[in-house]
């Protein structure tokens, strides 16, 4: 999938974090969502205009942004409990 499609970034809009095309939604937020437990469902009845796709690229772009970067913190360590 190409994320692109769905999600873009404006200085304007929440200070350019990403978000989803015709919304003030942020990628943040939606995966904010399913991380509290949310199903694609809840997302979609409380925010209509997101579409499957749209939800698809939330999580396309999360991965490929991931893939970029290594995000290693204390709080992920065992050892720091």
């Amino acid at each position: 999938m190409d994320w692109r499609t769905y999600i873009h970034s404006d200085p304007k809009i929440l200070l350019g974090k990403p978000i989803v095309k015709g919304t003030r939604l942020s990628v943040e937020f939606i995966l904010g969502l399913f991380a509290e437990g949310w199903t694609e469902q809840q997302v979609t009845e409380s925010y209509p205009t997101l579409s499957t796709p749209a939800i698809q690229a939330v999580f396309a772009f999360a991965a490929e942004c991931l893939k970029e970067d290594v995000f290693y913190t204390p709080l992920l360590s065992t050892e720091a409990r």
